[in-house]
């Protein structure tokens, strides 16, 4: 790949500028803010000083990771960075866990995007070790 990846990099212009590119909307800066803080690490995917694709991890450092918003900038979709920076975040996580460890690494796939996963060896829910999953949007 020729862009480079780095991590806690992401700032909240690009992730709110990207998570819009989505189509997702334009959430409050305050909320993104809150949210980069709050994850367990950001990945950030530069052509030069543009920020042209992201995504984040929560999770437990342990047994469990959570994918968020793993978004590539449409005018670079098609040339492999969402499954380059998908197989960055698996090794990250696998370099958290000590020998004999293992980790759930689990998504909720935007609409569309679950061939995507499943070609990167993710498994569609519900399968023969989980049930359905579920999401619950909260507001005040």
């Amino acid at each position: 790949m020729k862009y480079d990846i780095s991590m806690n990099t992401l700032n909240t212009d690009d992730f709110i500028r990207l998570f819009d590119s989505a189509g997702w909307g334009r959430p409050e800066r305050e909320l993104v803010e809150t949210s980069l803080k709050n994850s367990y690490v950001t990945f950030a995917v530069k052509n030069g000083d543009e920020v042209i694709a992201m995504a984040r991890l929560i999770g437990d450092g342990g047994m469990a990771f959570f994918l968020k918003d793993l978004i590539v900038a449409p005018e670079y979709q098609g040339e492999g960075i969402g499954k380059t920076l998908l197989a960055y975040i698996e090794d990250y996580i696998r370099s958290q866990l000590k020998e004999g460890w293992w980790s759930y690494f689990q998504l909720m796939s935007a609409k569309n995007k679950d061939e995507f996963y499943l070609k990167c060896g993710f498994k569609s829910h519900p399968h023969e070790h989980s049930g359905h999953g579920f999401t619950k949007i909260i507001k005040k």
